[in-house]
């Protein structure tokens, strides 16, 4: 079976995306208030709109999805106690993580096998489907209510409307972050009323995330992607630039979405768990890893990692336990053998933290009650990002050989190649400016300035730089996840 087409989409930073949303919240709140159903039923279709935006039979799939879990809840409550609740649960589980695996991993394990025992001909097996957009992100989401159901963690709703809006609600449906149902399904459940200093902070975030993909994603891409492409011929120092210009191209583009996402679901009066939390001013591994995709990373923490025995078994269990979850996470991301890697590769910097009793060392902010960290924590926030810097070569590597010997190229030195380069560190630079005198905040654009003239100065000087900034636009990297 071939789906030889290229779906359409309706990006954040797409023309499209920009009459779309003024027209929904318009209708939102202007035609829909009044009726907590009516409300719920629009934002299951603009939601199922802006995403059959891609391609309508993507849509097929995540109604399909969004009823089994809806109706094991039902059914896992009505069996409670009994053997059919677990048998209902479990198959619930097999059944979203079979479509997941069909569509996102069944192909690469076709080819690996071809690969390693049939010369690599796959005698007409492979499916060749596209991936539908977002698909881990509303699986997992999926996935965790109707755990939580079974866990009797949370009631099941026989709402179907508001099950349906908790999967599909359009600012985080296609790369998170990964809601749970105890936060984001009661909210559905309850009226909502138009708030103006909530709406006002959403449309900071918003716009602080176009600058995060606009500026420094989409800047950092160009560079980036010219070196990787020629990467065998480029210097050590270039080679050095890009990998330290990707690590801020990959959180630009993701963190830029979450803010856009939890922005613009600010607006319809829902409020979304934050995803990423100053990741780069991180001290050690472990404080990168509860800083980075929180989402996800809570997600495996409590489905996965505490199911197993977490932390508190024996030494070799800890340590199957911290792989299972670091390489479960980093296939999560792609079906290729380099993001195992980068999982693994995690897995072997976060050891020494938790088999020591360390991972936890560092769960107070990051330079409290001072301007600027002290020498020490200046040189571990270093450390840490130089060795995230190096996963990211792996993550974003076509083949661990490619990895590798780029890994190897580096130590070569030379000349930088500098086009597009200045740019890109201007933006880098402001970026982190301002996280770090709002890194106790809950964005970049979270000011508490008096001057209403200031404030606009800020807001109107981002967008100017965005004007300036702007290439050709880039889709977002964790769509294909």
């Amino acid at each position: 079976m071939s789906l030889d087409f290229k779906p359409r989409s309706m990006l954040f930073n797409s023309i499209e995306f920009a009459i779309f949303l003024p027209i929904v919240f318009l209708l939102y709140w202007l035609v829909f208030q009044k009726s907590l159903f009516r409300q719920n039923l629009f934002i299951v279709s603009v939601s199922y709109l802006f995403y059959g935006w891609w391609d309508w039979r993507f849509l097929i799939l995540i109604a399909f999805t969004s009823l089994c879990s809806w109706g094991s809840g039902i059914l896992i409550d009505y069996f409670r106690h009994r053997p059919l609740a677990k048998v209902v649960h479990i198959s619930n589980i097999v059944l979203n993580l079979t479509i997941l695996c069909v569509f996102k991993y069944y192909d690469f394990f076709v080819t690996s096998f071809a690969n390693l025992f049939l010369n690599g001909r796959t005698y007409g097996l492979l499916l060749n489907v596209i991936l539908p957009v977002g698909i881990s992100f509303y699986t997992f989401q999926a996935l965790s209510y109707s755990i939580d159901v079974y866990r009797e963690k949370l009631e099941p709703t026989r709402d179907i409307v508001q099950f349906f809006a908790f999967v599909s609600f359009f600012p985080q449906l296609v790369a998170g972050p990964i809601e749970r149902a105890t936060n984001l399904l009661p909210q559905f459940a309850m009226p909502r009323t138009f708030n103006y200093n909530q709406s006002v902070d959403g449309m900071r975030q918003i716009l602080w995330g176009l600058f995060k993909k606009i500026a420094v994603a989409d800047n950092c891409a160009a560079y980036v992607d010219y070196v990787y492409g020629s990467y065998a011929s480029q210097s050590g120092t270039t080679l050095t630039i890009a990998a330290v210009l990707f690590a801020f191209q990959i959180y630009g583009d993701f963190s830029g979405y979450s803010d856009i996402a939890i922005g613009t679901a600010k607006l319809f009066g829902i409020k979304l768990v934050r995803n990423f939390n100053n990741p780069y001013f991180s001290r050690d591994i472990a404080e990168f890893w509860r800083r980075w995709h929180i989402s996800l990373t809570t997600w495996f923490r409590d489905y996965v990692y505490i199911p197993l025995g977490g932390s508190r078994v024996a030494k070799a269990k800890v340590v199957r336990n911290t792989f299972v979850i670091f390489l479960l996470s980093g296939f999560w991301h792609g079906a290729n053998w380099t993001f195992l890697a980068w999982g693994a590769f995690h897995a072997l910097l976060f050891m020494p933290l938790i088999l020591s009793g360390r991972n936890r060392k560092y769960t107070n902010g990051i330079a409290e009650g001072r301007a600027l960290p002290t020498w020490s924590e200046l040189m571990r926030m270093l450390l840490t990002f130089t060795l995230v810097a190096i996963g990211w070569i792996l993550f974003r590597a076509d083949s661990i050989g490619q990895a590798w010997h780029y890994l190897t190229l580096l130590p070569q030195g030379g000349t930088a190649y500098t086009k597009g380069l200045a740019g890109c560190l201007v933006y880098v630079i402001l970026m982190l400016v301002m996280e770090w005198l709002h890194r106790t905040e809950n964005h970049g654009l979270d000011l508490h300035i008096r001057s209403a003239a200031l404030r606009y100065i800020i807001y109107y000087g981002l967008i100017i730089v965005m004007f300036f900034a702007y290439s050709n636009s880039e889709t977002f990297i964790y769509f294909q996840f």
